[in-house]
C-alpha cells in the first residue's frame, strides 16, 4: 500500500529486522496482532501468505481501534498494531507504548454505502435523498475512522440533521456490517473492503462514496513495545510493504 511513512521509519525497521535475525537466529516466531475490523478478510489471507512465505504465524484479534488502544494501555501484550486510523498509534508513540519511527500507512481505506437488498442503493447514493428506507446504520463517529467519514458524507450533501433520527450506530465497523447484512438497518455506510471479493462487490447494493467527500482513512501500523526484538513482528510489519499483501489489500478496495 502506500509509501507514506518517513525513509527514517523504513530505515529504522530494516535495522530491527537485523537485529531480530541476529538475536533469534531468524527462527520462525509468533506475533500478536491487533487488527481493525475492517481489515479482517484482507489480513487472514495476508496473514496465511506471511505464515507460508516466512514461516511466521501471526495470531489475530479483531476489534475497534478505540478498544485497543485502551487494552494496550492496560498492558495487553499486543505486539503489533494494525489501526483504523493515523490517530491510535500516533498517540501510542507519544505515549511510549509504540516504538518510535516504526509507524506507517499500510492501507487507505474506502466508503461504500450498502444494502444487503439488490437495488436498494443506486450508484449515484440518491437513495440517501429519496428517503427510501427506515434506518441507516454507520459506526460510531466519535470512535470510528469509518463513521466519522459517514458524517462527513452526510454533512457535504446536506443530509446530516435531516438523517440522525435514523441512525444505527454500531460499535464498530464490523458491527455496522451485521446490522445491515441482517436487514436491522436497510442501508449503511460501512468499508468498501467488507462487501468487495476478488476486486467485485460480493452481493446486495452499492455506492462507492467519492474520496472527495470525505477526509483519507489512513490506516496506520505501529510496532508495540511487546514487539520490539521479536523477529516475526519486525517481519510482519515488513511483508504488509511488499507486493504480495499490497495485492491483496488492492482486491479488497484498499487504495494504494
Amino acid at each position: 500500500m502506500p509509501h507514506t511513512a518517513p525513509y527514517r521509519s523504513l530505515r529504522f525497521l530494516a535495522c530491527l529486522v537485523v537485529a531480530a535475525a541476529c538475536s533469534q537466529a531468524a527462527a520462525a516466531g509468533t506475533v500478536s496482532v491487533a487488527v481493525a475490523a475492517n481489515f479482517t478478510a484482507p489480513m487472514q489471507k495476508i496473514a496465511a501468505a506471511f505464515e507460508a512465505d516466512t514461516g511466521h504465524q501471526a495470531t489475530l484479534s479483531f476489534g475497534a481501534s478505540g478498544k485497543f488502544y485502551a487494552q494496550i494501555t492496560h498492558g495487553a501484550p499486543f505486539q503489533v498494531l494494525l489501526s483504523a486510523d493515523e490517530a491510535t498509534p500516533a498517540r501510542l508513540e507519544r505515549e511510549g507504548k509504540a516504538v518510535a519511527d516504526t509507524r506507517f500507512t499500510y492501507a487507505t481505506g474506502a466508503l461504500v454505502l450498502w444494502s444487503a437488498q439488490p437495488g436498494l442503493v443506486d450508484d449515484q447514493g440518491a437513495v440517501l435523498r429519496s428517503g427510501g428506507f427506515r434506518h441507516i446504520a454507520l459506526a460510531n463517529p466519535k470512535v470510528a475512522p469509518y463513521g466519522a467519514a459517514a458524517v462527513q458524507v452526510m454533512e457535504k450533501m446536506g443530509l446530516a440533521t435531516t438523517l440522525q433520527p435514523r441512525w444505527v450506530l454500531g460499535e464498530n465497523i464490523a458491527q455496522t456490517f451485521q446490522f445491515v447484512a441482517s436487514g436491522n438497518a436497510q442501508l449503511g455506510f460501512v468499508a468498501l473492503s467488507q462487501v468487495m471479493v476478488d476486486g467485485r462487490m460480493a452481493q446486495g447494493s452499492a455506492w462507492r462514496v467519492p474520496a472527495s467527500l470525505h477526509a483519507p482513512i489512513r490506516q496506520d501500523a505501529a510496532l508495540l513495545l511487546p514487539g520490539r526484538g521479536n523477529a516475526a513482528a519486525i517481519a510482519l510489519l515488513q511483508y504488509l510493504r511488499g507486493d504480495k499483501a499490497r495485492s491483496i489489500m488492492r482486491a479488497h478496495g484498499y487504495a494504494d
